[in-house]
């Protein structure tokens, strides 16, 4: 990707000389299915007779004119960027271009419904795309203004940052929007999304007394299943808190959420126009887990209209000022403020064990990373920056207390309302509200890496009662800081059919050895939970009878968030070749029947199935992978009916498949002649289980075109490209390859789901015949694609089910050759080969 990166070095000295005042962008959206119009006239300051230059990705730029001379753009223009020299005190500057429409999610993407034969645009600028859509000093510290006039088919909905005004019709088939200059905000959370959208409305008051429009968007076939009026109770309780909590009100003119096609991510934050991937609407039964999850994501782009919309990093080095915030602040407010009362616990289960596996990469870094340029922003929108960030504001809302934390995070609002920050900014404020010194404890929590594990110490005399107990805390080699923690330590007994906490202490942890004597001559407990609440950021251990008690005992814990510390402290174990892999799949077909918690079970049987596929031991693989598939069709037949577990099971058991005997059983429940009380086969549970049969070989490209013909939908068309990139055969796998690696043409979700279905762990043996391949293609897809598709093919290509030495040795070999590749392919590269290694270290230890 030559020509499109900026370094930060760059980004500072163009700072200092420039001072943006305003944007006026004039879009046309008439001028067919490849480009769109694009004139921008910018105001700004500049240092006198000083020289920078401003960012664009355009097919052609027809003309340049600054302070009202003529420059030319086959002069200076290249890449992705136009010279400007001899600059005024006061400049402005006029570029007429067309830019591209892409299919990437980057830029403004363009999406064609084939259902209606309908087009839909929507914008995706964060980080460095606001320059696919128009001219732009493509920095977040140098906000401006925005005013959007856009000339677009008469029909459609237009929706940008500030309210839609009414259209101005020309007679033509086309119309114009021209909407308000926005407040000074950063050109990545501005948007445009056009299209015959369907919406609704409403509104809520806000704490300053104004009235603020609410509206909700999604295309038109998929309306039907819009749940509006729920997505706006969500709204109104994340208003109300946040404007509570923060001591600030909403701080935009309006609030529309919108569902928009082949999303690349969850949600994006642009100011008042806040983006959602569509398939947070349901068209089919979802998990609690998925709908959990849509809940957190609504809070968590709410919350980034003061966090991160209202201030603003300087530079994406503090990129976790934004998301680390978002993720602790919409978990609080939707166990706070929502049905989903059990929040923490999803935190724990999902961003914890994300966070936890993360921080374990070689390519980890601190929370408050080094970002030299694009690139490193790019790779680091990563489990550091927003489950480990989110997990240590938790740490840190303990530390100086609650109360304190919200008091300094409203001071800090208060005091740099539409400005930019560093991450001191923040600090300051809290230690004022708090009495705490905080610059220590920064420099071991957010500037350096690495995860911290806690063990208990535990003597006891003759009877049972605890003589000495204390908290020894180690960090691993090549990370380690030993830092200071906040957490509680819970006593659980067996008391009748329940294991219950009897006791708990909250205290501060630091040193490598922690002396507990407030629990000197309670009664040794059946369990003892470091952590309990789950404040800290550290991975736990379990003494021997501990962890005794919770492999016999674990669905008798009552506190669904203790069950979840408990199974993070089996996974931890495992992964880190502590404990069997075999013992870990006995643990869970033994227990995750009684787990009430969706997302538990959601990760639960995720890190269940990597453990069959990749960390038993490769003598043991093809007897436990057809272990968990009955062990997974028992507990869906014992499931209670119509049940959140029945459906995760039935749709595990299709994933985790392994005998032909097993796909005829998937082939039975999809037809109808097995059939489950309370569940339903509906359409995206019948492409579930048609992947399944495609990666057993019991079905053809052309049952799949059917299945398709019968659901030409977008989802539809990912499921296929999934189902048969899975098919068993190598010339299918071949065709799935090329059509990824050979041509550039497939949109982002096509991409992603066909690379899930080729490394389908069903295929294994098929994979090796790609491994050179892969290694083949890695700089020419680096150069030759956008970073989000790139970075989908580099990943979703690894055949890491293979799971074995040549793999490793493979690419260790193209590390070594290519030290001079960028160093975010790099580290992807490095990414996967550090699953490959762990794998192996879990086999081996699984082999004893």
């Amino acid at each position: 990707m030559p020509g499109e990166n900026l370094t930060r070095i760059e980004a500072q000295e163009r700072r200092a000389i420039v001072d943006t005042q305003s944007y006026d962008v004039a879009l046309d959206l008439t001028k067919g299915p490849e480009v769109f119009g694009s004139r921008t006239r910018v105001r700004f300051g500049a240092a006198e007779g000083s020289s920078t230059f401003i960012d664009l990705i355009a097919r052609e730029v027809r003309s340049i004119e600054l302070n009202g001379r003529a420059l030319d753009p086959a002069v200076v223009f290249a890449d992705s960027r136009i010279a400007l020299v001899d600059l005024a005190q006061e400049n402005e500057l006029v570029i007429d271009a067309d830019c591209l429409y892409t299919n990437t999610g980057e830029g403004l993407h363009r999406f064609v419904d084939p259902v209606d034969g309908e087009a839909y645009l929507y914008s995706q600028f964060e980080v460095p795309d606001s320059r696919r859509m128009f001219a732009v000093f493509e920095q977040p510290d140098l906000k401006a203004t925005f005013q959007f006039t856009v000339t677009a088919p008469e029909p459609w909905k237009v929706v940008s940052n500030s309210p839609t005004p009414e259209p101005k019709r020309h007679g033509d088939g086309a119309a114009t929007w021209t909407f308000e200059p926005t407040p000074r905000i950063s050109s990545y959370i501005t948007a445009l999304i056009a299209g015959p959208y369907e919406s609704t409305f409403s509104e809520l008051t806000s704490a300053s007394g104004r009235v603020i429009p609410l509206g909700v968007y999604a295309r038109k076939s998929l309306w039907q299943f819009m749940d509006a009026d729920y997505v706006f109770e969500k709204t109104r309780q994340g208003f109300a808190y946040f404007e509570q909590k923060f001591a600030y009100p909403y701080p935009f003119a309006k609030y529309d959420q919108l569902f928009v096609p082949e999303f690349n991510a969850g949600a994006m934050e642009n100011a008042g126009a806040v983006t959602f991937t569509e398939t947070y609407v349901f068209r089919s039964k979802v998990t609690d887990a998925v709908k959990e999850r849509r809940v957190v994501t609504i809070l968590h782009e709410l919350a980034h209209m003061w966090f991160g919309d209202l201030v603003t990093m300087k530079w994406w080095n503090d990129l976790w000022l934004n998301e680390s915030f978002a993720e602790w602040a919409s978990t609080i407010a939707t166990a706070e403020a929502t049905e989903w009362t059990e929040a923490w616990t999803t935190f724990n289960a999902m961003e914890k064990t994300w966070a936890y596996r993360q921080d374990q990469l070689p390519s980890t870094h601190p929370v408050v990373a080094e970002i030299n340029d694009l690139e490193d922003v790019q790779v680091n929108f990563d489990g550091i920056t927003y489950a480990k960030g989110g997990s240590v504001l938790k740490q840190l809302a303990a530390w100086v207390g609650i109360d304190e934390f919200f008091a300094g995070v409203a001071a800090y609002f208060a005091k740099n309302e539409w400005s930019n920050t560093e991450l001191s900014d923040l600090l300051g404020e809290l230690e004022t509200t708090s009495g705490r010194e905080l610059s220590s404890w920064s420099k071991k929590w957010l500037e350096t890496a690495g995860v911290n594990t806690l063990s208990p110490e535990i003597v006891t005399d003759a009877a049972g009662v605890i003589t000495r107990f204390a908290i020894v805390q180690t960090a691993p080699a090549d990370y380690p800081t030993i830092r200071p923690h906040r957490l509680g330590v819970g006593f659980y007994s067996l008391s009748g059919d329940a294991l219950e906490r009897v006791h708990r202490i909250e205290l501060d942890v630091d040193g490598d050895l922690t002396e507990v004597p407030q629990l000197k001559g309670l009664t040794r407990p059946d369990l003892v939970l470091l952590n309990d609440e789950d404040l800290a950021y550290a991975k736990i251990r379990l003494d021997d009878r501990s962890l005794k008690t919770a492999i016999e005992h674990l669905g008798k814990i009552s506190d669904p968030l203790a069950r979840s510390l408990v199974w993070g402290a089996a996974w931890d174990q495992t992964r880190d070749a502590e404990a069997s892999a075999s013992d870990y799949v006995d643990l869970v077909l033994r227990n995750i029947g009684s787990e009430t918690e969706s997302t538990t079970v959601r990760t639960t049987l995720a890190q269940l199935q990597l453990a069959a596929n990749s960390y038993v031991a490769p003598d043991k693989r093809a007897a436990t992978r057809e272990k968990v598939a009955e062990g997974l069709w028992a507990l869906a037949q014992a499931a209670e009916s119509g049940s959140d577990s029945q459906l995760q099971f039935v749709t595990s058991f299709a994933s985790a498949a392994a005998t032909p005997g097993q796909w005829d059983r998937v082939r039975q429940v999809r037809d109808g002649v097995v059939a489950f009380e309370g569940l339903e086969i509906d359409t995206d549970l019948s492409w579930q289980l048609l992947v399944s049969l495609a990666a057993g070989g019991l079905v053809t490209v052309a049952d799949i075109d059917a299945a398709l013909a019968a659901d030409n939908t977008a989802k539809g068309g990912e499921f296929a490209a999934q189902a048969k990139a899975a098919l068993p055969d190598a010339a299918a796998k071949r065709v799935a390859w090329d059509s990824l690696v050979e041509n550039d043409d497939l949109p982002n979700t096509i991409v992603r789901s066909a690379a899930l279905g080729l490394v389908h762990p069903a295929g294994v043996e098929l994979l090796g015949g790609f491994v050179q391949p892969y290694f083949d293609m890695l700089l020419p897809i680096w150069e030759s694609r956008s970073y989000q598709i790139a970075q989908y093919l580099i990943v979703g290509l690894y055949p890491a089910p293979l799971a074995n030495v040549a793999l490793r040795d493979a690419t260790r070999a193209w590390l070594a050759a290519n030290v001079d590749a960028p160093a975010a392919l790099r580290r992807l590269v490095g990414e996967n080969l550090a699953g490959v290694e762990r794998a192996l270290s879990v086999q081996s230890r699984d082999a004893e």
